[in-house]
């Protein structure tokens, strides 16, 4: 087994179904982290071949092109079949480990070695962004088994933590990220993507004049409830450890500031 490690390894890796998923959702975050001086990676499965608007040579240079406005170090694309994502997928390959979606999930994570991890929320209302979820949660547990074997040979390895985002659904936060310093930028890279915002007709979802608007109010709701302009909202699969909670919440005075709250 090699101890090769890509020399471009990140601090916090982001996964999305398509090309602008990510913007649209964690665009804030990955803009604040890169701010602060952490290297973040985006890792795109599909190339959305099979949306209504735009070629998937388009779509990779609009994603480019957000990458850079968002200050990542790494943006990669899978090329895994848009429409037919699942954990299952080319498991009957005779090269199962370099052709399987879940060996080539498995690879770039023990690859790119990444802090933190960020995947859709398993409830989504695209098909897809719920398999994506399945998919890259079966990827994370194998890839600290050292019995599960991916091309290239790399050292098991799991991050520190995942955190799941939602995309159009509510989800009950574990916590929400301040991304008002840099929303102006997060709009900038989701205006990248002209060819989903702007098609001709209209006649897809993310092709609405009120996408952004949306978004935007998403983001102005989760930033009220914390005290902020503009905030992302993500969930853990169980509790968060704290070592000093005294630190902690002298470091982050909005944590624990609920201007907007549910009960429980």
């Amino acid at each position: 087994m090699t101890d090769a490690v890509d020399p471009l390894a990140v601090d916090l890796l982001a996964f999305g179904a398509h090309p602008d998923d990510v913007e649209l959702c964690c665009g804030g975050l990955l803009a604040t982290a890169a701010a602060q001086g952490y290297r973040t990676g985006i890792v795109d499965l599909s190339r959305g071949e099979l949306a209504s608007a735009g070629t998937p040579e388009l779509r990779a240079r609009e994603a480019a092109r957000a990458g850079e406005i968002l200050g990542v170090s790494v943006r990669e694309n899978l090329h895994l079949a848009d429409g037919w994502l699942n954990p299952w997928a080319g498991y009957e390959a005779p090269d199962r480990a370099s052709a399987s979606a879940l060996g080539r999930v498995v690879a770039v994570l023990r690859r790119l070695r990444p802090s933190l991890v960020l995947i859709p929320w398993t409830h989504e209302r695209h098909p897809d962004h719920e398999a994506a979820a399945a998919l890259l949660g079966k990827a994370l547990f194998f890839s600290g088994v050292a019995g599960f074997v991916s091309e290239p040979v790399l050292p098991p390895f799991v991050p520190v933590e995942v955190l799941r985002y939602p995309m159009r659904y509510e989800l009950e936060p574990s916590f929400i990220v301040d991304v008002s310093e840099l929303a102006t930028r997060k709009l900038e890279a989701i205006a990248s993507y002209a060819s989903q915002l702007d098609p001709p007709g209209r006649t897809t979802l993310i092709g609405s004049p009120l996408t952004i608007d949306a978004f935007q109010a998403r983001d102005r709701y989760y930033g009220a409830m914390i005290g902020v302009a503009a905030g992302e909202p993500y969930a853990l699969r169980g509790p968060m450890g704290l070592r000093d909670p005294i630190r902690h919440f002298r470091e982050n005075p909005g944590a624990g500031r609920l201007f907007f709250g549910r009960p429980r």
